[in-house]
C-alpha cells in the first residue's frame, strides 16, 4: 500500500473528515462571536462606562518620538512598545461569549437527550396478570386429547 493510499484511506476516515468540518465551522462561528463582541457589545459597554473604546487602552512603555500621533497603531507602527492590554480585554470578552453561548448549545442538546431518554416505558406487567393469561390462553386453546 502506497503512501498515497494510505494518506487517502487517512484523510477519508469520518473523525477526520467530521474535525475537518468542525474547525471549519469553528472558524466562522469565531467571526461571527468577534463581530458580536467588537460591533454590539463593546460599544454598549463602553458606553455604560464613560465612551472608552477597549480596543484603544494601551500604556506606552517607552517615550515615543516626536510627531507621532498617541493612537495604538501610530504607536506600533513607529516601533513603540506598547502594553495593549484593550485587545487583551476584548479577547477575554469574546472568549467568555463564545464559551457561554457552546454552555447553552450543549446544554440545549442535554436537554433534548434527556426527553428522548425519558420516553416513557411500558410497565412490566405483574406476574399475577402474566399467570392469570397464561390461564385463559390454556383454556381458550383447543384441546388435542378429546
Amino acid at each position: 500500500m502506497g503512501m498515497v493510499s494510505e494518506f487517502r484511506t487517512f484523510a477519508m476516515r469520518g473523525n477526520v473528515v467530521d474535525l475537518a468540518v468542525g474547525v471549519i465551522i469553528g472558524a466562522a462561528f469565531g467571526k461571527i462571536v468577534d463581530s458580536v463582541v467588537n460591533d454590539l457589545i463593546m460599544p454598549l459597554v463602553g458606553r455604560v462606562i464613560g465612551k472608552l473604546d477597549f480596543s484603544n487602552l494601551f500604556i506606552v512603555l517607552a517615550d515615543p518620538p516626536p510627531n507621532v500621533p498617541y493612537t495604538l497603531a501610530d504607536l506600533k507602527k513607529a516601533g513603540v512598545p506598547v502594553f495593549a492590554y484593550g485587545n487583551f480585554l476584548t479577547i477575554v470578552v469574546n472568549f467568555v461569549i463564545l464559551a457561554f453561548i457552546i454552555f447553552m448549545m450543549v446544554r440545549a442538546v442535554n436537554k433534548m437527550r434527556e426527553k428522548h431518554e425519558e420516553a416513557p416505558k411500558p410497565a412490566e406487567t405483574p406476574e399475577d396478570i402474566k399467570l392469570l393469561r397464561e390461564i385463559r390462553d390454556s383454556l381458550q386453546a383447543p384441546r388435542a386429547d378429546v
